[in-house]
């Protein structure tokens, strides 16, 4: 984004969207990433059905989210990767939500440990990983905030079944850092991120938890990670 368009952007009526305690939980439940009915995000936000409604129409109107039919049933989800990063860029500089249970307090621990952020891998696991990519030469910067895999990495990531050469083609960003908001520094986002953290959700390397976004890393994912990539987690 080049600094003409960022002055004249008009991002107010963005940010009034997202100064709302009700819609500021729909949009961060669904940094999940998977879609989600009205009633669940109403559960989520703690209002009622209809006033979830009038907050998930103004959402839609905004272009913060897209709405998916099926037959009579409506899941909403959020409307591409670059919202997700807005939200998850308001996380950094936002103060932090005092745990008030026991059960808060382990979901707080579980989203540290690993999460989705979207649809890439974030938390300790994912600043772990993007840092044994970069120690092992498998990405290399390319720009500011941009990567690019080497041939070492590409040779990996295809033996993990990814197809780099298609990933370079997506409609959205290869491979970019996101700096991660419970551990101050990066992980790997992008159609490389997402596609990584897809995989390796189907390898069984890890499994998604009873706490929305949380995932937890299998036996399986423990070695897979070392052998893969050299990311060793405790």
């Amino acid at each position: 984004m080049d600094s003409e368009h960022v002055l004249t952007s008009d991002f107010a009526p963005v940010a009034a969207l997202l100064a709302d305690r009700a819609r500021a939980a729909m949009l961060t439940a669904l940094l999940d990433g998977r879609p989600l009915a009205a009633g669940e995000l109403a559960r989520t936000a703690g209002v009622s059905a209809q006033t979830a409604s009038a907050h998930l129409a103004r959402l839609l109107d905004g272009g913060l989210v897209t709405v998916i039919k099926q037959g009579r049933w409506r899941y909403y989800r959020l409307n591409g990767a670059e919202v997700a990063l807005v939200i998850e860029a308001l996380s950094r500089i936002s103060p932090s939500v005092r745990a008030r249970s026991l059960r808060q307090s382990r979901d707080a621990a579980r989203l540290h440990v690993a999460r989705t952020c979207y649809d890439h891998l974030a938390g300790e696991a994912g600043v772990a990983l993007f840092a044994a990519l970069l120690d092992a030469g498998l990405i290399e910067p390319d720009g500011e905030e941009a990567y690019e895999v080497t041939g070492k990495g590409e040779e990996r990531f295809e033996a993990l079944g990814l197809d780099v050469p298609a990933l370079r083609k997506a409609r959205r960003r290869f491979a970019w850092q996101c700096l991660d908001w419970t551990e101050r520094r990066p992980h790997l986002n992008g159609a490389l991120g997402a596609a990584l953290t897809s995989r390796m959700i189907e390898l069984g390397w890890f499994e998604r938890g009873t706490t929305r976004r949380a995932l937890r890393v299998t036996d399986a994912g423990l070695a897979g990670l070392a052998d893969s990539f050299g990311c060793v987690l405790p």
